[in-house]
């Protein structure tokens, strides 16, 4: 059954529009009620350059979707038999006729294709225009909105097509895009101490009969190391290759850098055996690395201590993206660009060659994000799964809540004009085609209060968590949050990992950290270890994982204590089996190598 669905048109207008060579009549597209902590201010300026991305029909999508299941589909005969970026870039070319009409509109407007960037599949197409033409070919108009945090957009909350477009063009961003595409992080665990675990290391080792040896130490309970995911997570003497073409990956976005000293000193302390490695830095659309600025959250959730220390010695890179919020329009502020996440995939769907693992840990609550916009972009996500690629997103750090600290949108409010309350989920984590990772606490493990979790309001529930979320649903308690979620909507997360008292570096000191921004990029490095169990068996990386991973009676240390407070109420249990706080629970690696190699 499919499960990515085109949002259909909230409503119809009609309205007209003096195009240069003559009169169309224009309906409208897509209308949104801007965000709560979104207030309009002054009218954009006429001359501001903004960066048009214009998403065509991809016309083969679910038959690529099709392909994806059955190459990610352990009893499948095609399970690892993972598309070319070709045979990708075939199955959602867009229609001849659309390309033509969309074509032809543009250079009604003076566009010719010099203009125009098209992607490698032509379902793209980008163009540089002065606001005065967006408005102008959109019969809209644009302001500049501010946020209660202070961040600042150019956007409008209606615009229209030529009615003869409808079929032909799916979005046009950015026009109602308000999401402020936040690092998932929770600052209040970020000490910035130095970090004592003296008390801890002559204690009793805590027995755990899940892990390497049956016993953690018990200074885990404390503070997480390297060495203590992989006693936890059943994974101490494994030794990966550095030469099987295996690679793990993470993105960087809103000026969150990767520290190279201090990825040195944390080797130093928790992986000696790395000292002197590195990365591959990938710039992408002029990102850049400032080692005069880096970030907390780049240094944890984005590989360059954790998920580099657990896979090394895997190749690995940190892709940085420019294109961030606050945008103040401005002398100095030439262009709004705010959408990183495109601007990524437009990138990594343009290689040839891919890391198998790649980990993020940014996002924001779904209901910010045009339902049209998240499904394109869940659409990219499932492209880079049917070549071989898994990708693990944070699940949120806000519970069944948004996790924003900012009082003005934390009542968990619908952004429909309904003002209903609601549980609050988060994008990308509720796009069915990424590996969402909440996180836990403790040795033994439970489940830690922020983690996020729920069910999409977008996205339909896959058949591949048909049983287990029937499951949970079914064990509710007759009227639990009753209408507060959709019980038909894809569920997350999928697995989780710990998420609390990382022992990182940061400006050269010991410190701790926490969040699913730790959790993701844990759980991608124990994925990156499968990969190389698989590869050096001559078997295909992993890739999408999620159909591999509900199918399986074991492989998981199932977390039953624990839930997920928020929008004024306990949240969700963890209880026996998958559940909205911890997913299926959290990696047993060795049980799953072997189960991964028989798949």
């Amino acid at each position: 059954m499919r499960t990515f669905i085109v949002s259909a048109f909230v409503a119809y207008s009609t309205l007209a529009l003096a195009a240069p060579s003559a009169k169309s009549t224009l309906k409208l597209k897509e209308s949104v009620v801007a965000p709560r902590g979104w207030t309009k201010r002054e009218a954009a300026p006429r001359d501001l350059p903004i960066n048009l991305r214009i998403a065509l029909p991809q016309s083969n999508f679910p038959l690529l979707e099709q392909h994806l299941y059955e190459v990610s589909d352990p009893s499948h005969a095609r399970y690892g038999a993972h598309l070319s970026k070709e045979e990708v870039n075939e199955l959602i070319a867009p229609p001849p006729e659309s390309v033509d009409a969309v074509t032809s509109w543009l250079a009604a407007h003076g566009l010719d294709e010099g203009d125009l960037v098209r992607s490698p599949a032509g379902d793209w197409i980008k163009v540089k225009v002065p606001v005065s033409l967006a408005e102008e070919m959109f019969d809209t108009e644009y302001h500049v909105w501010e946020h209660t945090s202070g961040d600042m957009l150019v956007r409008t909350t209606a615009y229209g097509l030529p009615e003869h477009l409808h079929s032909h063009v799916e979005l046009v961003q950015p026009t109602t895009l308000f999401s402020r595409f936040r690092g998932m992080k929770t600052t209040f665990h970020f000490t910035g101490e130095a970090v004592d675990t003296s008390s801890a290391t002559s204690a009793p080792a805590i027995s755990v009969p899940s892990a390497s040896g049956g016993q953690v130490d018990a200074s885990c309970n404390t503070t997480i190391t390297v060495s203590c995911l992989k006693q936890l997570y059943n994974a101490v003497g494994y030794t990966p290759l550095n030469n099987t073409g295996n690679q793990i990956a993470a993105t960087g976005y809103l000026d969150q850098f990767a520290d190279l000293a201090d990825l040195q000193s944390f080797f130093a302390e928790e992986v000696p055996d790395a000292v002197g490695s590195t990365f591959d830095l990938v710039s992408i659309n002029g990102g850049q690395n400032d080692q005069s600025e880096p970030g907390g959250e780049a240094n944890l959730g984005e590989y360059t201590q954790f998920a580099f220390g657990i896979a090394f010695p895997i190749p690995s890179t940190f892709f940085t993206t420019a294109g961030s919020p606050p945008f103040i329009p401005d002398i100095g502020t030439p262009t709004d660009s705010n959408e990183p996440y495109l601007d990524w995939l437009d990138f990594v769907l343009n290689q040839t060659s891919l890391p198998q693992t790649i980990s993020t840990s940014y996002g924001d609550d779904e209901q910010t994000v045009p339902e049209s916009f998240a499904q394109r972009v869940c659409a990219g996500f499932a492209q880079l799964g049917a070549q071989g690629v898994t990708l693990t997103f944070s699940s949120g750090d806000g519970g069944v809540g948004d996790g924003d600290p900012d009082p003005a949108t934390t009542e968990c409010i619908t952004n429909d004009g309904t003002d209903r309350v609601q549980f609050i989920p988060a994008f990308p984590a509720s796009c069915p085609f990424v590996t969402a990772v909440g996180g836990t606490t403790n040795v033994p493990e439970t489940a830690i209060f922020f983690s996020g979790g729920g069910f999409s309001n977008f996205f339909a529930r896959p058949s591949y968590q048909d049983q287990v979320v029937s499951n949970f649903l079914n064990n509710l308690a007759p009227g639990t949050f009753e209408g507060l979620f959709n019980t038909s909507g894809r569920a997350y997360p999928d697995v989780s990992a710990q998420a609390n008292n990382f022992l990182i570096f940061f400006a050269g000191e010991e410190a701790l950290i926490g969040g699913t921004s730790a959790a993701a990029p844990t759980f991608a490095g124990f994925v990156s270890l499968l990969n190389d169990a698989r590869i050096r068996a001559g078997q295909p990386s992993l890739g999408f994982l999620n159909p591999l991973i509900y199918s399986l009676s074991s492989g998981f240390n199932d977390i039953t204590t624990g839930n997920n407070p928020g929008c004024g109420t306990d949240g969700f249990n963890a209880t026996v089996g998958w559940d909205p706080v911890t997913g299926l629970g959290t990696p047993n690696f060795g049980v799953l190598k072997d189960l991964v190699l028989s798949a």
